[in-house]
């Protein structure tokens, strides 16, 4: 896979301008770190083809700290990439294993949302999806951290959206009186269904609820980069830094996707 110059078009002017004898046009830089994000390999790993690897983790590395891929997601959401009419949100978690090299690097000092829980070091990725290609928001905990709790935080970051009578589909994970009340209080209608242990229920859109996998479908195309996959940075900010490339590329590719 790569990004294509027309792809390219589209996020072109986001990206910073390129100043002086740089050899290495952005669009390389791109592809590179495409490269690197679906095989999980390490920057010195990069083929040549792609020019020094160093001049190509430098820019990335300067990316990441700048949050421009960050600012790149946003700019897509408010041009509208995607015209997708918001009737209905779904909101979940996945979990992705640290691998042995995101546990290291004492010396790296900053957020590192990486705890323990039953399958070992965890990170989880929280995230609110519009169908099943545009993802809205998202966050990190670590592995053992509860998902009402996150989801309530995602959620509330979409206080002045705009999105009122909007379905949100929800697990059962999230079917505590705090989160469903939060929707309600948002303006919007919570689709979740009740445990079995509770001693009053309710009914919920059951044909609405089918829609949960869209969200579990994007985590799923996510998945399919190794670097996502696997969590080798210790720092949130290159972790997710990868997120929001993955994303984007996911946002480049579903403008022809039907």
């Amino acid at each position: 896979m790569e990004i294509t110059t027309q792809q390219y078009k589209i996020i072109e002017d986001f990206l910073p301008l390129q100043r002086g004898n740089v050899k290495i046009s952005n669009l390389q830089v791109l592809n590179a770190i495409l490269y690197i994000a679906e095989h999980g390999c390490k920057w010195r790993g990069l083929p040549k083809k792609f020019g020094r690897w160093h001049s190509v983790y430098m820019r990335a590395n300067r990316w990441a700290k700048q949050g421009v891929l960050g600012r790149v997601f946003l700019a897509l959401q408010e041009n509208n990439v995607i015209n997708i009419q918001v009737d209905h949100i779904s909101l979940d978690s996945t979990a992705v294993k640290v691998h042995p090299d995101g546990t290291g690097a004492l010396k790296k000092n900053g957020p590192q949302s990486i705890g323990k829980s039953r399958a070992g070091w965890t990170t989880k990725i929280h995230m609110v999806a519009a169908g099943h290609n545009r993802a809205v928001v998202f966050s990190l905990s670590p592995g053992q951290a509860g998902d009402a709790p996150e989801g309530r935080k995602l959620l509330k970051s979409l206080e002045n959206c705009g999105w009122d009578g909007a379905k949100v589909i929800m697990d059962k994970a999230y079917e505590g009186n705090e989160t469903r009340q939060l929707v309600f209080d948002l303006g919007m209608e919570p689709v979740v269904p009740p445990k079995r242990n509770r001693l009053s229920t309710w009914k919920y859109d059951v044909e609405a609820y089918k829609k949960r996998n869209e969200v579990e479908r994007l985590f799923r195309r996510l998945k399919g980069f190794r670097r996502i996959f696997s969590r080798f940075d210790k720092l949130d900010v290159i972790f997710t830094f990868f997120i929001h490339f993955a994303l984007i590329v996911d946002t480049l590719i579903s403008v022809n996707r039907p």
